[in-house]
C-alpha cells in the first residue's frame, strides 16, 4: 500500500460511517426492534448486560466499527458511486460477515433467529457504510 491510498481515504466520511453503526447498532438491539428477541436468543440477562463496563464495551466496539469503516473505504477506493458502493456495502453483509456467522453458529449450534437477528445487523451495517462512503463527496 502506498501513501497515495491512505491519502485517497476520506476520514470524514469513515467517521461518520462508523458512527451510523452506534446508530444502526442501538436501534437494532433496542426493544423497539430485536432486543428483547436478541437476548433470550444468546441467552443473556439485562442484568449481565449491566455488569459489564460500558466505557469498555462502547469504546472498542466503536474502535472496531472505525477500523472496519476504514478498511472498508481502502476497498471502495476513492469516490465510489453510491450504487456500487451501497452493493458493495450490502453484500459484504451477506456474504463475508453473515457466512461467516453462519459457519460459526452451525458449529456452536446456535439458533437461526440469533443468525438472522446478528447477520441481518451487519448486512445493514455495511449498506449503510456503504451508503454513506457512496454519497460524500
Amino acid at each position: 500500500m502506498d501513501a497515495n491510498a491512505l491519502s485517497a481515504v476520506n476520514y470524514w466520511a469513515v467517521l461518520a460511517a462508523a458512527v451510523s453503526a452506534f446508530v444502526v447498532g442501538g436501534l437494532w438491539y433496542s426493544p423497539m426492534l430485536f432486543g428483547n428477541v436478541w437476548l433470550k436468543e444468546t441467552g443473556l440477562s439485562k442484568q449481565q448486560l449491566d455488569q459489564a463496563n460500558p466505557a469498555v464495551t462502547f469504546g472498542l466496539s466503536f474502535v472496531l466499527a472505525l477500523l472496519a469503516s476504514f478498511v472498508f473505504a481502502m476497498f471502495l477506493g476513492p469516490r465510489p458511486a453510491f450504487g456500487f458502493a451501497l452493493a458493495a456495502g450490502l453484500m459484504a453483509g451477506i456474504f463475508w460477515v453473515g457466512t461467516s456467522f453462519g459457519i460459526n453458529y452451525l458449529f456452536e449450534h446456535k439458533s437461526f433467529r440469533l443468525f438472522l437477528i446478528n447477520a441481518g445487523y451487519h448486512t445493514v451495517q455495511y449498506g449503510v457504510i456503504g451508503a454513506i462512503l457512496g454519497l460524500w463527496p
